[in-house]
């Protein structure tokens, strides 16, 4: 049974309280907490001085297109490619979105990406998320087709039943029999892309849709037809709906954080998730890139991505970890309650009930701190994945 113990860490309980503290984890899992210096160091395995340094769970991100310069719907290297590069960011549990490209033979080309997920190392994927193909409205390339649940279970059985999330739109024709036999899969849904309005909202909801995905970001507002009267439609919808949690891209450009700060006051900090929906050029330095799409993108961290030469959003260059750094900064929360919207929450409406918590049982998905909130050090199960 190997140990190791992390001795006088700043221990962040996710939704609880930020103390002193040194952290055992034996085989895997958080053994003990306890004052600093109070834990024995005989045989201990490994023992790593904190120096007061913070220690949260890992963090996890739910919507994620890519990282680097690599994209998990690429095919297998890809998605392998791009869960080893996470852990210097502080990330310990991933789901890989996918934008289904139709064409011949991509119900397949899911398949082999989820059939590769064993093979990926450096951090968990519990599973697949799939952005479409039932949507209303296409954004960024998501493709636009009816609710189909012959197609869906095509897909979910190609997929070895990998699927844990798949993003719809509430104003799909035909989506709401999709919605009930994704429920009915264990398969998690996600409202977005769409210009609902609140009963088509309402409906999905009661068909066991309880997450909106990059809150704000392609959620339109019905037109104005009674001239000073604000329309109301699927924001005012999921927000006034207790069951319903939500997402934000927290880069500054994608949503402004009074929208974080408004969802906050509807859902309270139980109810908000950090994500990046990251994708080519995300954790590199300012510049310009190419890309596989055919035109090279410009980042930078005032203007996330964008097309080099049409100036439109291509993408969040957002990191989890600067992610986390920028709702420290803007939101009037305790700090244990923000760390919850990048680790407990996104592992609750997951169902992953060991991770994202420091807790006796917990699964040893653990982060060292610098100063500057990038990762020393983090361990997966209790093994170190990173190192600085």
């Amino acid at each position: 049974m190997s140990s190791l113990l992390i001795r006088d860490a700043l221990v962040i309980v996710p939704g609880g309280q930020i103390q002193p503290g040194d952290l055992l984890v034996r085989d895997g899992r958080i053994a003990s907490i306890g004052a600093p210096r109070s834990i024995a160091t005989a045989g201990v395995d490994q023992v790593v001085e904190a120096g007061g340094r913070r220690l949260s769970p890992g963090l996890i991100d739910i919507h994620t297109h890519g990282i680097m310069r690599h994209l998990y719907e690429s095919g297998p290297d890809g998605l392998r490619a791009a869960a080893r590069e996470l852990a210097r960011f502080g990330v310990t549990t991933v789901l890989p979105t996918i934008v289904p490209q139709i064409h011949d033979g991509w119900i397949a080309a899911l398949g082999e990406i989820a059939a590769a997920i064993p093979t990926a190392g450096g951090v968990f994927i519990p599973g697949l998320h799939i952005e479409g193909p039932f949507m209303a409205v296409g954004g960024a390339a998501c493709p636009t087709l009816p609710g189909d649940v012959e197609l869906l279970d095509g897909l979910l059985a190609a997929c070895g039943n990998r699927v844990i999330a798949m993003s719809i739109s509430p104003d799909t024709p035909g989506i709401i029999p999709v919605i009930r036999r994704l429920r009915e899969k264990n398969v998690s849904v996600f409202l977005t892309h769409t210009r609902a309005g609140v009963e088509q909202t309402e409906a999905a909801i009661e068909a066991g849709a309880r997450h909106a995905t990059h809150f704000y970001d392609v959620f339109y507002s019905p037109p104005e037809t009674d001239p000073g009267v604000r329309p109301v439609g699927v924001v005012e919808a999921v927000l006034a709906d207790p069951r319903v949690t939500v997402d934000f891209i927290a880069d500054g450009v994608h949503a402004h954080p009074a929208a974080i700060r408004a969802a906050l006051a509807a859902k309270s900090w139980r109810g908000v998730i950090l994500i990046t929906d990251s994708n080519i050029g995300a954790g590199l330095p300012a510049g310009t890139y190419d890309t596989p799409w055919g035109f090279p993108i410009n980042v930078s961290p005032g203007t996330a991505a964008r097309h080099a030469t049409k100036g439109t959003l291509a993408g969040s260059a957002l990191t989890m970890d600067r992610g986390m750094a920028n709702l420290l900064k803007w939101l009037p929360l305790l700090p244990a309650q923000t760390w919850a919207m990048g680790t407990l929450n996104p592992a609750r409406i997951l169902g992953l009930d060991r991770k994202g918590r420091i807790a006796p049982g917990a699964d040893a998905d653990l982060v060292l701190w610098d100063d500057d909130l990038t990762a020393a050090q983090t361990w997966l199960d209790g093994n170190s994945v990173y190192i600085k």
